[in-house]
């Protein structure tokens, strides 16, 4: 039997809908860890089928390091202005803004390639799959631009 407060934990962790916890954990017996791996998995899943949706939305965001010396301009790019809104599309931008001034990668593959620097156990591809699962939209980096004095 799972609990509501199981549900409730895991869709705090993950941000999938509360079904799709649900059914993760139906899944997985209960257990929680296997669920994770069940809804990154079908994170992994989505990407795949929205990999040929048209981008036609998206947001540019910038980031300045405290010291000056490093900045970050960075264009994450989603199929509609609704998406582009939403606070999780948001945060994933400034997230990837923020790795791309700590690791300086050289291209797109290389970026999506680099483990997450605040969780090297996931690809920057993984995380931005993660919000493909919650936000039901194709998200893909456009460019980028890393200046460093």
């Amino acid at each position: 039997m799972i609990t509501a407060e199981a549900v409730k934990s895991l869709r705090e962790k993950t941000g999938a809908s509360m079904l799709e916890c649900k059914k993760a954990l139906e899944k997985a017996g209960g257990d929680q860890t296997k669920a994770l791996e069940i809804l990154s998995k079908r994170g992994a899943e989505m990407a795949d089928k929205k990999a040929e949706r048209e981008i036609k939305a998206g947001l540019i965001n910038a980031y300045v390091h405290f010291n000056q010396k490093i900045g970050v301009l960075f264009e994450l790019g989603c199929e509609t202005d609704f998406v582009a809104r939403n606070e999780t599309f948001k945060n994933l931008a400034h997230e990837i803004c923020l790795h791309i001034s700590a690791m300086n990668p050289q291209s797109n593959e290389e970026l999506l390639n680099q483990p997450y620097v605040k969780n090297p156990e996931q690809t920057v591809q993984a995380l931005i799959n993660e919000a493909i699962g919650k936000l039901g939209e194709n998200i893909k980096i456009n460019r980028f631009a890393r200046f460093e004095i």
